[in-house]
């Protein structure tokens, strides 16, 4: 839910627009306000889980999120649709971070490569879901249907959650709030989201500002979490390597391959002329290819080694975006979104299933923390990255689909850079927890 709606208003903006009677670009607003908040809030979300516990911070994320969710489906103007977006970031900003803690805690690492590849589906079928929803509930029935939908799925959540979920007491009692790192880490990446918002229509003042802010805020938060005792996030975690891997090389990574889902469809339809239920549909190849591989990919990580999938999968995806460059409207263009699928899908369950691998039970908590905000960021930077090189190719190419074909070899050149750094990665890298034997 939380992933979904944080790109499904997109392409529902125009119709958003009409309703509300406001121009479509203003609609942006309550886009950058959902982002925004998740950004501003996941920093904190550790601190809360040990505070007061995983189950009511988890069981309230969800009651917030999903009356959040109810309000935006009701709101008459876009001040009321932008305010209850911010409550629905409120709930995001803790539900998704906060459950992935409580399986964290709870799952052996001997069956911590199943339990990634649950928690890898929705970061990976959402974004491409995310168009086909949205435009086709916009031009069929009515764009509040994206937020209604999330009212039945919280509610049996919130049940199931009062079932399931354990009470999970931290057997220490953090210290009090670290109020000076919480409004440095939120200065700074709220600069950086605002700053990512405003590159998908170019570069002006309001960007430079956010990026100076941006800058000096998480430069002056890094030092004091290094100086502190009890930091909001202990930065000391990316000590360890595998972890580092997948919370720095992992976001960049994560950032590039959530470009495609956000480039195609536009895409398709300025380039091909499709409608967007047409381009929508077309994506149904990435999810074909992200499900079909799925359930080989333990069985790759157990056979060949994390390092050796993770490698994998960024040549293969290095080729597709090639590939991508010179699409045509015919059945190849199909076999090459379907083969990305597989790729990004594979990458994305490495990554994660190294993430936590040599990670101690006491650092679990900043771990995952961090993660969950340097993950979040590379969401929202991907798809500013893709928009400007959309705009630099108008630049340098001319035609309809020229800029959008540059845009995809240039992303295939910075997917290089995670790649370099998986080159060094150790090969018995989560072998713990694949369960592989080196032969």
């Amino acid at each position: 839910m939380e992933i979904l709606d944080g790109t499904v208003i997109a392409p529902a903006a125009p119709a958003i627009a009409a309703e509300l009677g406001v121009a479509a670009v203003d609609v942006n607003v309550a886009i950058t306000a959902y982002a925004l908040t998740l950004g501003v809030l996941i920093p904190v979300s550790g601190w809360l889980a040990r505070r007061y516990g995983v189950r009511p911070i988890f069981l309230t994320a969800l009651l917030v999120f999903t009356v959040a969710s109810a309000g935006c489906a009701l709101a008459p103007g876009l001040g009321s649709l932008t305010a209850t977006r911010v409550l629905q970031g409120m709930g995001g900003a803790l539900m998704v971070p906060v459950g992935r803690l409580m399986i964290l805690r709870t799952t052996p690492k001997s069956d911590l490569v199943r339990a990634i590849a649950y928690l890898t589906w929705p970061a990976l079928l959402a974004p491409v879901v995310a168009p086909l929803v949205g435009g086709a509930l916009a031009e069929y029935a009515s764009w509040r249907w994206i937020f209604l939908i999330n009212v039945p799925l919280g509610v049996v959540a919130l049940l199931v959650a009062v079932r399931l979920v354990p009470s999970l007491a931290s057997s220490e009692r953090p210290g009090p709030l670290d109020r000076v790192g919480f409004l440095l880490t939120a200065a700074g990446v709220a600069g950086l989201v605002v700053a990512a918002e405003g590159l998908r229509s170019g570069f002006g003042p309001v960007v430079a500002v956010s990026l100076v802010v941006s800058v000096l805020g998480l430069t002056a938060a890094v030092r004091h979490l290094l100086r502190v005792r009890d930091p909001l996030v202990d930065l000391r975690t990316l000590r360890v390597r595998t972890f580092r891997t997948t919370a720095v090389s992992g976001a960049g990574y994560r950032a590039l391959i959530t470009a495609i889902p956000f480039l195609l469809p536009l895409f398709f339809q300025i380039g091909f002329g499709w409608s967007a239920t047409e381009a929508g549909l077309a994506l149904m190849a990435l999810f074909a290819g992200n499900v079909g591989i799925k359930p080989a990919t333990g069985w790759l990580m157990r056979r060949f080694g994390i390092r050796t999938v993770l490698l994998a999968s960024i040549v293969v995806g290095v080729v597709c975006l090639v590939g991508m460059a010179f699409l045509t409207p015919s059945l190849p263009l199909l076999v090459v979104l379907f083969v990305s699928g597989v790729a990004r899908s594979t990458g994305f369950t490495a990554y994660n299933s190294v993430a936590f691998a040599d990670v101690g039970a006491g650092d679990l908590n900043h771990a995952n923390t961090l993660l969950s905000t340097l993950h979040e960021l590379g969401t929202g930077l991907g798809v500013a990255v893709a928009a400007l090189l959309v705009r630099l190719g108008g630049v340098v190419v001319e035609g309809s689909s020229g800029p959008f074909r540059l845009a995809f070899v240039l992303l295939a050149v910075l997917m290089v850079v995670p790649g370099v750094d998986a080159v060094f990665l150790p090969r018995a890298a989560g072998d713990q927890v694949t369960g592989r034997v080196p032969g």
